[in-house]
């Protein structure tokens, strides 16, 4: 299946170096994209919620399989090492392709930043913590912050800044000094960058752009719209702008030379953008989304191009047009699980030949050990009682994500949707 999944990517990979003005696409993902990093050789790092990180070099992917759940976040650090960190609470540095595991939070991990220095890797929980991992053998730490983080970044002189869910920004001026505020609102913050220059921007929940003093925490500028949330910032120095994502599908350019709005994109024809990333030059912008497709536009040309994203995600689809049935399986099963084998990567595995089909005895599938131990067999009786209780609770320890579907007929409707949809031929 991986082989498969390999050479359709490499099959829709764009023809690479064909200039700064083409709008080209990275695809071979499986499920949204949640996070992106470009290094200094122009490599672009995803994070997918079909569980795998990849490094894209001229279109192409190198594939990353460590994580058990959806990886969330991605930076570069030293010597070409790649670091994620996933919905599996695990963070992995990556070096030539092969997994070294860092460290374990109690919770989803939301962003990655490694200092300048190269010495440290911080990460930002949701379990109420930063992790501190040291790079060079040393001992690592966590910093109890109280509520969720959302994001963490380093300046120049080493300082550590958070972003909260409770709507404020941290500064630490030590790993064990005590935090001074240097931003609260009554939104959580999302997202963070930061320059040499001595400003802070964050996105918030609320929708609110803003551009502080990184020292006093003074306002610099507002450029908050009626759009909400923000969901992803970058910053490219040479440059000097300021990428903004929001949940509409919005990619908003900001120039730091005089504090304007140099363009305000639709990028998106459905659904958030979720990560942002300049190519090294600042020529070009990478996105991603609810699609599997990572986009990437000249910055030049972006309001020539029309919003991507032409297919619409099946859990998308109008009610209307679908079965009952059907719309419990693209509300509830879609974006982890394909109807038959068409060897797209996906988080969870396909569904051909469901019935009757041991659990975690499909080739090809990294299932958790859960699965793999379990005497399951999938029929009418157990489908209803996955979605009854909920996988937490039917199969504790799995990698399905938390839901139920409390209505008995909405269940049975998806039983007999399924029968009929992950049907083989031969069993016809």
């Amino acid at each position: 299946m991986r082989r498969l999944a390999l050479s359709l990517a490499l099959c829709a990979a764009p023809v690479w170096g064909a200039g700064a003005e083409e709008f080209v696409t990275l695809k071979g993902h499986g499920g949204p994209i949640m996070a992106l990093a470009v290094d200094d050789d122009d490599r672009v790092a995803s994070a997918s919620f079909d569980n795998t990180a990849a490094i894209w070099q001229e279109g192409r992917p190198t594939w990353l399989e460590a994580h058990d759940a959806a990886t969330t976040a991605v930076t570069f650090g030293p010597r070409g090492a790649l670091f994620s960190g996933g919905d599996d609470f695990a963070i992995y540095r990556w070096q030539q392709g092969q997994p070294q595991h860092i460290g374990r939070h109690a919770g989803k991990i939301r962003a990655l930043d490694v200092s300048s220095d190269g010495a440290f890797l911080a990460s930002a929980s949701w379990d109420g913590t930063i992790g501190l991992w040291s790079l060079n053998g040393g001992a690592g730490q966590q910093i109890t912050v109280g509520a969720g983080v959302n994001d963490v970044r380093f300046n120049a002189k080493g300082r550590l800044f958070a972003a909260t869910m409770a709507g404020q920004v941290q500064v630490y001026d030590t790993p064990d000094a005590t935090p001074r505020l240097l931003a609260e609102q009554g939104f959580g913050i999302n997202r963070l960058v930061l320059s040499q220059e001595g400003w802070l921007a964050y996105g918030a929940v609320d929708g609110g752009t803003r551009v502080i003093d990184m020292e006093t925490g003074a306002q610099i500028a507002d450029f908050t719209l009626d759009r909400r949330p923000i969901l992803a910032l970058a910053y490219h120095a040479q440059s000097q702008q300021i990428a903004v994502g929001d949940g509409q599908g919005y990619i908003m350019m900001i120039d730091t030379r005089n504090w304007t709005i140099a363009r305000d994109f639709r990028a998106m024809r459905e659904g958030p953008v979720w990560a942002l990333a300049f190519s090294r030059d600042g020529s070009r912008i990478w996105a991603g989304g609810i699609h599997d497709v990572i986009y990437g536009w000249p910055i030049a040309l972006m309001d020539s191009h029309q919003a991507a994203g032409n297919e619409t995600r099946s859990f998308l689809q109008a009610p209307e047009t679908m079965s009952n049935g059907e719309r419990q399986f693209m509300r509830k099963c879609s974006i982890c699980h394909d109807l038959n084998d068409a060897g797209q990567r996906r988080a969870g595995p396909h569904l051909a030949g469901l019935f009757g089909r041991a659990a975690g005895s499909l080739p090809g599938y990294r299932y958790s050990q859960t699965l793999l131990q379990s005497d399951l067999i999938w029929t009418d009786e157990t489908i209803d009682a996955l979605f009854d209780q909920g996988p937490d609770h039917y199969i504790p320890g799995s990698k399905m994500p938390m839901q139920r579907i409390t209505a008995p007929t909405d269940r049975q409707d998806l039983i007999d949707y399924l029968k009929t949809a992950t049907k083989l031929p031969e069993d016809d």
